[in-house]
Protein backbone atom coordinates (compact mmCIF):
# COMPACT_ATOMS: atom_id res chain seq x y z
CA UNK A 1 0.00 0.00 0.00
CA UNK A 2 2.91 1.90 0.80
CA UNK A 3 4.00 2.16 -2.82
CA UNK A 4 0.97 2.56 -4.34
CA UNK A 5 0.15 5.97 -2.17
CA UNK A 6 3.28 7.19 -2.98
CA UNK A 7 2.60 6.56 -6.61
CA UNK A 8 -1.13 8.29 -5.90
CA UNK A 9 0.41 11.27 -4.90
CA UNK A 10 3.31 11.74 -7.21
CA UNK A 11 0.45 11.95 -9.83
CA UNK A 12 -0.60 15.00 -7.66
CA UNK A 13 2.78 16.51 -7.31
CA UNK A 14 3.75 15.27 -4.20
CA UNK A 15 7.51 14.96 -3.36
CA UNK A 16 8.66 11.94 -1.12
CA UNK A 17 9.87 13.64 1.95
CA UNK A 18 7.79 16.16 1.52
CA UNK A 19 4.36 14.68 3.57
CA UNK A 20 3.17 12.25 5.64
CA UNK A 21 -0.17 10.26 5.50
CA UNK A 22 -2.31 8.47 7.73
CA UNK A 23 -5.61 6.17 8.03
CA UNK A 24 -8.49 8.63 8.53
CA UNK A 25 -12.23 8.33 9.35
CA UNK A 26 -14.07 5.39 10.37
CA UNK A 27 -16.15 5.08 6.24
CA UNK A 28 -16.72 1.21 5.87
CA UNK A 29 -16.53 1.58 1.68
CA UNK A 30 -13.60 3.40 0.59
CA UNK A 31 -10.14 3.75 1.92
CA UNK A 32 -9.42 6.97 3.84
CA UNK A 33 -5.92 9.13 3.90
CA UNK A 34 -4.76 12.24 5.67
CA UNK A 35 -2.22 13.89 3.65
CA UNK A 36 -0.06 16.43 5.84
CA UNK A 37 2.47 18.43 4.24
CA UNK A 38 5.81 18.65 6.19
CA UNK A 39 6.51 22.18 7.77
CA UNK A 40 3.13 23.87 6.48
CA UNK A 41 -0.62 23.36 7.51
CA UNK A 42 -1.53 22.18 3.98
CA UNK A 43 -3.74 18.86 4.72
CA UNK A 44 -5.58 17.13 2.30
CA UNK A 45 -7.74 14.06 1.73
CA UNK A 46 -7.12 11.12 -0.48
CA UNK A 47 -9.76 8.08 -0.77
CA UNK A 48 -9.60 5.26 -3.28
CA UNK A 49 -13.10 4.43 -4.68
CA UNK A 50 -14.56 1.14 -4.09
CA UNK A 51 -15.08 -0.45 -7.14
CA UNK A 52 -17.08 -3.38 -6.19
CA UNK A 53 -20.01 -0.77 -4.70
CA UNK A 54 -19.10 2.29 -7.62
CA UNK A 55 -18.32 0.22 -10.73
CA UNK A 56 -17.74 3.56 -12.83
CA UNK A 57 -15.47 6.17 -10.56
CA UNK A 58 -15.29 8.23 -13.67
CA UNK A 59 -19.09 8.61 -13.29
CA UNK A 60 -18.29 9.86 -9.61
CA UNK A 61 -16.00 12.54 -10.53
CA UNK A 62 -17.52 13.77 -13.54
CA UNK A 63 -20.70 14.08 -11.53
CA UNK A 64 -18.58 16.52 -8.55
CA UNK A 65 -16.85 18.58 -11.59
CA UNK A 66 -20.46 19.55 -13.10
CA UNK A 67 -22.07 20.65 -9.33
CA UNK A 68 -18.72 22.53 -8.42
CA UNK A 69 -18.64 24.31 -11.45
CA UNK A 70 -22.10 25.55 -11.58
CA UNK A 71 -21.77 26.01 -7.64
CA UNK A 72 -18.59 28.70 -8.30
CA UNK A 73 -20.47 30.08 -10.86
CA UNK A 74 -24.06 30.90 -9.19
CA UNK A 75 -22.60 30.47 -5.41
CA UNK A 76 -18.73 31.31 -5.14
CA UNK A 77 -19.01 31.82 -1.13
CA UNK A 78 -20.57 28.12 -1.02
CA UNK A 79 -18.28 25.38 0.32
CA UNK A 80 -18.34 22.64 -1.71
CA UNK A 81 -15.73 19.92 -0.69
CA UNK A 82 -15.22 18.87 -4.79
CA UNK A 83 -11.97 16.74 -6.12
CA UNK A 84 -8.33 18.58 -6.45
CA UNK A 85 -7.14 17.91 -9.97
CA UNK A 86 -4.12 15.71 -10.45
CA UNK A 87 -1.03 17.67 -12.08
CA UNK A 88 -2.46 16.14 -15.27
CA UNK A 89 -5.84 18.27 -14.73
CA UNK A 90 -7.23 14.53 -14.16
CA UNK A 91 -10.64 14.11 -12.07
CA UNK A 92 -8.82 11.10 -10.58
CA UNK A 93 -5.58 9.57 -10.61
CA UNK A 94 -5.61 6.16 -11.16
CA UNK A 95 -3.24 3.54 -10.15
CA UNK A 96 -3.04 -0.04 -11.21
CA UNK A 97 -6.28 -0.17 -12.13
CA UNK A 98 -7.55 1.38 -8.76
CA UNK A 99 -8.74 4.75 -9.00
CA UNK A 100 -8.45 7.56 -6.80
CA UNK A 101 -9.45 10.96 -5.62
CA UNK A 102 -8.09 13.88 -3.31
CA UNK A 103 -10.07 16.64 -2.00
CA UNK A 104 -9.02 19.11 0.82
CA UNK A 105 -9.33 18.68 4.18
CA UNK A 106 -11.23 21.27 6.18
CA UNK A 107 -9.58 22.14 9.34
CA UNK A 108 -11.08 22.56 12.39
CA UNK A 109 -13.80 20.47 11.88
CA UNK A 110 -14.89 17.31 12.93
CA UNK A 111 -17.76 14.47 11.96
CA UNK A 112 -20.01 12.47 14.33
CA UNK A 113 -20.87 8.86 14.47
CA UNK A 114 -23.76 9.95 16.73
CA UNK A 115 -26.39 12.09 17.63
CA UNK A 116 -26.17 13.74 21.18
CA UNK A 117 -28.35 16.63 20.66
CA UNK A 118 -31.71 18.11 18.75
CA UNK A 119 -29.41 21.03 17.43
CA UNK A 120 -26.64 18.60 15.72
CA UNK A 121 -29.79 17.17 13.69
CA UNK A 122 -31.34 20.62 13.10
CA UNK A 123 -27.28 21.53 11.49
CA UNK A 124 -27.00 18.45 9.17
CA UNK A 125 -30.56 19.18 7.74
CA UNK A 126 -29.80 22.92 7.14
CA UNK A 127 -26.70 21.89 5.45
CA UNK A 128 -28.18 18.86 3.31
CA UNK A 129 -30.96 21.25 2.57
CA UNK A 130 -28.83 23.87 1.77
CA UNK A 131 -27.28 21.95 -1.09
CA UNK A 132 -30.34 20.87 -2.43
CA UNK A 133 -31.86 25.22 -2.32
CA UNK A 134 -28.41 25.96 -4.17
CA UNK A 135 -28.64 23.20 -7.25
CA UNK A 136 -32.41 23.96 -7.46
CA UNK A 137 -31.71 25.79 -10.66
CA UNK A 138 -29.37 22.96 -12.00
CA UNK A 139 -30.47 20.28 -14.47
CA UNK A 140 -30.64 16.92 -12.63
CA UNK A 141 -30.90 14.90 -15.81
CA UNK A 142 -27.17 16.28 -16.17
CA UNK A 143 -25.62 13.84 -13.97
CA UNK A 144 -25.64 9.95 -13.98
CA UNK A 145 -26.45 7.54 -11.29
CA UNK A 146 -23.16 6.12 -9.83
CA UNK A 147 -25.79 3.44 -8.09
CA UNK A 148 -28.17 2.84 -10.41
CA UNK A 149 -31.08 1.62 -8.64
CA UNK A 150 -29.67 3.17 -5.23
CA UNK A 151 -33.18 4.11 -3.66
CA UNK A 152 -35.28 2.59 -6.24
CA UNK A 153 -38.17 0.55 -3.84
CA UNK A 154 -39.64 -1.26 -7.31
CA UNK A 155 -36.18 -2.65 -7.60
CA UNK A 156 -35.82 -3.42 -3.89
CA UNK A 157 -39.29 -5.15 -3.65
CA UNK A 158 -38.69 -6.85 -6.73
CA UNK A 159 -35.18 -8.21 -5.49
CA UNK A 160 -37.31 -9.16 -2.55
CA UNK A 161 -39.66 -11.13 -3.88
CA UNK A 162 -36.91 -13.26 -5.88
CA UNK A 163 -35.00 -13.92 -2.74
CA UNK A 164 -38.20 -15.36 -1.53
CA UNK A 165 -38.62 -17.51 -4.15
CA UNK A 166 -34.70 -19.00 -4.29
CA UNK A 167 -34.04 -18.87 -0.65
CA UNK A 168 -33.24 -21.59 1.88
CA UNK A 169 -36.31 -23.42 3.33
CA UNK A 170 -34.60 -22.99 6.84
CA UNK A 171 -33.47 -19.83 6.54
CA UNK A 172 -36.89 -18.69 4.73
CA UNK A 173 -39.06 -20.40 7.82
CA UNK A 174 -36.49 -18.56 10.68
CA UNK A 175 -37.68 -15.01 8.68
CA UNK A 176 -41.02 -15.73 8.22
CA UNK A 177 -42.47 -13.12 10.55
CA UNK A 178 -40.11 -10.70 8.77
CA UNK A 179 -41.80 -11.85 4.98
CA UNK A 180 -44.98 -10.86 6.53
CA UNK A 181 -44.35 -7.59 7.71
CA UNK A 182 -42.92 -7.58 4.33
CA UNK A 183 -45.85 -8.44 2.31
CA UNK A 184 -47.89 -6.04 4.83
CA UNK A 185 -46.35 -2.87 4.20
CA UNK A 186 -46.21 -3.66 0.47
CA UNK A 187 -48.61 -0.60 -0.39
CA UNK A 188 -45.61 1.74 0.28
CA UNK A 189 -44.51 0.70 -3.01
CA UNK A 190 -48.03 1.19 -4.56
CA UNK A 191 -47.85 4.69 -2.44
CA UNK A 192 -44.84 5.73 -4.36
CA UNK A 193 -45.88 4.68 -7.42
CA UNK A 194 -49.01 6.53 -7.64
CA UNK A 195 -46.74 9.80 -7.28
CA UNK A 196 -43.21 9.00 -8.92
CA UNK A 197 -44.31 10.29 -12.82
CA UNK A 198 -45.92 13.27 -11.55
CA UNK A 199 -44.21 16.35 -12.54
CA UNK A 200 -45.49 17.49 -8.98
CA UNK A 201 -42.54 15.32 -7.57
CA UNK A 202 -39.35 16.01 -9.78
CA UNK A 203 -35.86 14.58 -10.10
CA UNK A 204 -33.22 16.67 -7.98
CA UNK A 205 -29.97 16.50 -7.08
CA UNK A 206 -29.54 14.56 -4.13
CA UNK A 207 -26.87 13.57 -1.56
CA UNK A 208 -28.80 9.95 -1.36
CA UNK A 209 -26.22 9.38 1.85
CA UNK A 210 -27.58 11.80 4.49
CA UNK A 211 -26.22 9.83 7.91
CA UNK A 212 -24.67 12.24 10.83
CA UNK A 213 -21.23 11.56 9.60
CA UNK A 214 -21.20 12.77 5.90
CA UNK A 215 -21.64 16.34 7.48
CA UNK A 216 -18.55 18.53 9.06
CA UNK A 217 -19.38 20.34 12.22
CA UNK A 218 -17.00 23.47 14.04
CA UNK A 219 -14.97 21.65 16.05
CA UNK A 220 -15.62 24.33 18.86
CA UNK A 221 -19.18 25.12 17.98
CA UNK A 222 -20.92 22.50 16.66
CA UNK A 223 -22.52 24.55 13.82
CA UNK A 224 -22.45 22.67 10.58
CA UNK A 225 -19.91 23.50 7.56
CA UNK A 226 -21.00 21.67 5.10
CA UNK A 227 -21.64 17.95 3.98
CA UNK A 228 -18.83 15.78 2.59
CA UNK A 229 -18.65 12.32 1.00
CA UNK A 230 -20.58 13.05 -2.28
CA UNK A 231 -20.61 9.77 -4.49
CA UNK A 232 -23.78 9.36 -4.30
CA UNK A 233 -24.66 13.40 -5.60
CA UNK A 234 -27.09 12.41 -8.26
CA UNK A 235 -30.46 12.85 -9.63
CA UNK A 236 -33.60 11.34 -7.43
CA UNK A 237 -36.17 12.50 -5.02
CA UNK A 238 -36.35 14.89 -1.76
CA UNK A 239 -37.51 12.64 -0.58
CA UNK A 240 -34.20 10.21 -0.28
CA UNK A 241 -32.61 12.96 1.48
CA UNK A 242 -35.07 13.69 4.10
CA UNK A 243 -36.59 9.88 4.76
CA UNK A 244 -32.19 9.05 5.37
CA UNK A 245 -32.17 11.72 7.88
CA UNK A 246 -34.98 10.09 9.62
CA UNK A 247 -34.01 6.97 9.07
CA UNK A 248 -30.57 7.24 10.48
CA UNK A 249 -31.36 10.32 13.15
CA UNK A 250 -34.93 9.36 14.70
CA UNK A 251 -34.03 6.61 16.96
CA UNK A 252 -30.77 6.69 19.23
CA UNK A 253 -29.81 3.16 18.56
CA UNK A 254 -28.26 1.69 14.62
CA UNK A 255 -29.98 -0.99 12.76
CA UNK A 256 -27.33 -3.30 14.52
CA UNK A 257 -29.72 -3.27 18.11
CA UNK A 258 -31.10 -6.45 18.58
CA UNK A 259 -33.40 -5.20 21.38
CA UNK A 260 -36.80 -3.61 19.74
CA UNK A 261 -37.79 -1.98 23.33
CA UNK A 262 -34.79 0.62 22.86
CA UNK A 263 -35.96 1.19 19.36
CA UNK A 264 -38.33 4.42 19.28
CA UNK A 265 -38.90 7.49 17.54
CA UNK A 266 -36.92 10.69 19.49
CA UNK A 267 -40.05 13.30 18.86
CA UNK A 268 -37.68 16.26 19.07
CA UNK A 269 -34.89 15.40 16.85
CA UNK A 270 -38.04 14.33 14.28
CA UNK A 271 -38.73 18.24 14.66
CA UNK A 272 -35.09 19.17 14.26
CA UNK A 273 -35.01 17.57 11.24
CA UNK A 274 -38.10 19.02 9.49
CA UNK A 275 -37.15 22.85 10.82
CA UNK A 276 -33.82 22.12 9.49
CA UNK A 277 -34.82 20.95 6.00
CA UNK A 278 -38.10 23.53 5.62
CA UNK A 279 -35.53 26.60 6.52
CA UNK A 280 -33.64 25.91 3.38
CA UNK A 281 -36.33 24.02 1.00
CA UNK A 282 -39.71 24.96 2.26
CA UNK A 283 -39.91 27.57 -0.39
CA UNK A 284 -38.69 24.81 -3.20
CA UNK A 285 -40.60 21.92 -2.52
CA UNK A 286 -44.02 21.06 -4.61
CA UNK A 287 -46.87 21.12 -3.10
CA UNK A 288 -46.76 16.95 -3.57
CA UNK A 289 -43.55 17.16 -2.50
CA UNK A 290 -44.83 18.65 0.76
CA UNK A 291 -48.18 15.80 1.29
CA UNK A 292 -44.84 13.44 0.67
CA UNK A 293 -42.59 14.38 4.27
CA UNK A 294 -43.72 12.02 6.72
CA UNK A 295 -43.72 9.39 3.66
CA UNK A 296 -40.41 10.27 2.97
CA UNK A 297 -39.34 8.25 6.55
CA UNK A 298 -41.53 5.32 5.50
CA UNK A 299 -40.83 5.14 2.38
CA UNK A 300 -36.48 4.91 3.74
CA UNK A 301 -37.06 2.49 6.63
CA UNK A 302 -39.48 -0.13 4.70
CA UNK A 303 -36.32 0.28 1.88
CA UNK A 304 -33.55 -0.82 4.21
CA UNK A 305 -35.61 -3.26 6.01
CA UNK A 306 -36.56 -4.92 2.93
CA UNK A 307 -32.83 -4.56 2.04
CA UNK A 308 -31.59 -6.78 5.22
CA UNK A 309 -34.52 -9.07 5.06
CA UNK A 310 -33.34 -9.72 1.41
CA UNK A 311 -29.61 -10.10 2.10
CA UNK A 312 -30.56 -12.59 4.98
CA UNK A 313 -32.55 -14.66 2.59
CA UNK A 314 -29.70 -14.58 -0.11
CA UNK A 315 -27.01 -15.98 2.71
CA UNK A 316 -25.63 -12.31 3.48
CA UNK A 317 -24.16 -11.99 0.34
CA UNK A 318 -23.98 -8.15 0.52
CA UNK A 319 -23.75 -6.44 3.76
CA UNK A 320 -20.74 -7.63 5.79
CA UNK A 321 -21.86 -9.82 9.12
CA UNK A 322 -20.45 -10.87 12.69
CA UNK A 323 -22.82 -13.46 13.10
CA UNK A 324 -25.12 -15.48 11.18
CA UNK A 325 -28.46 -14.05 12.14
CA UNK A 326 -27.11 -9.71 12.13
CA UNK A 327 -29.14 -9.48 8.64
CA UNK A 328 -32.23 -10.75 10.40
CA UNK A 329 -31.76 -9.12 13.57
CA UNK A 330 -31.08 -5.66 11.07
CA UNK A 331 -34.77 -6.30 9.73
CA UNK A 332 -36.37 -6.23 12.58
CA UNK A 333 -35.00 -3.61 14.26
CA UNK A 334 -35.91 -1.31 10.93
CA UNK A 335 -39.95 -3.12 11.13
CA UNK A 336 -40.01 -1.89 14.52
CA UNK A 337 -38.68 1.23 13.57
CA UNK A 338 -41.42 1.67 10.47
CA UNK A 339 -44.01 0.59 13.37
CA UNK A 340 -43.20 3.27 15.18
CA UNK A 341 -43.02 5.39 12.54
CA UNK A 342 -46.69 4.42 11.70
CA UNK A 343 -47.97 4.67 15.76
CA UNK A 344 -46.60 8.44 15.83
CA UNK A 345 -47.91 9.55 12.67
CA UNK A 346 -50.52 11.69 13.82
CA UNK A 347 -48.42 13.20 15.80
CA UNK A 348 -45.36 13.68 13.30
CA UNK A 349 -47.95 15.19 11.18
CA UNK A 350 -49.15 18.01 13.33
CA UNK A 351 -45.33 18.97 13.77
CA UNK A 352 -44.87 19.07 9.60
CA UNK A 353 -48.23 21.43 9.52
CA UNK A 354 -46.60 23.32 12.12
CA UNK A 355 -43.04 23.68 10.29
CA UNK A 356 -44.70 24.50 6.88
CA UNK A 357 -46.55 27.27 8.49
CA UNK A 358 -43.41 29.02 9.06
CA UNK A 359 -41.63 31.32 7.16
CA UNK A 360 -38.50 29.73 5.47
CA UNK A 361 -35.22 30.95 4.12
CA UNK A 362 -34.91 32.46 0.53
Amino acid sequence: MDKEIELVLADYGFIIGQYTYRDFGTGHINSTFLISVIGKEDQFILQSINQNVFREPLIIANNMRLVEDYLKKHYPSYLFVGSIQTSKADEMAIVDGTYWRMTRYIPNSVSLETLSDPKQAFQAAVQFGKLSKLLNGFDASLLKSSIVGFHDLNLRFDQFNKALETADPEIKGKASAQIQKALNYAFIVDYFNSYKDSADFPDRVMHHDTKINNMLFDKDSLEGICVIDLDTLMPGKFISDLGDMMRTYLCAFSENEPDTDKIFIRIEYFEAIVKGYLSQMGNILTSAEKELIIFSGKYLIYMQALRFLTDYLNGSIYYQVAYPEQNQVRAINQFKLLSEFFNKEKLLQGIVNKCLNEEFDN
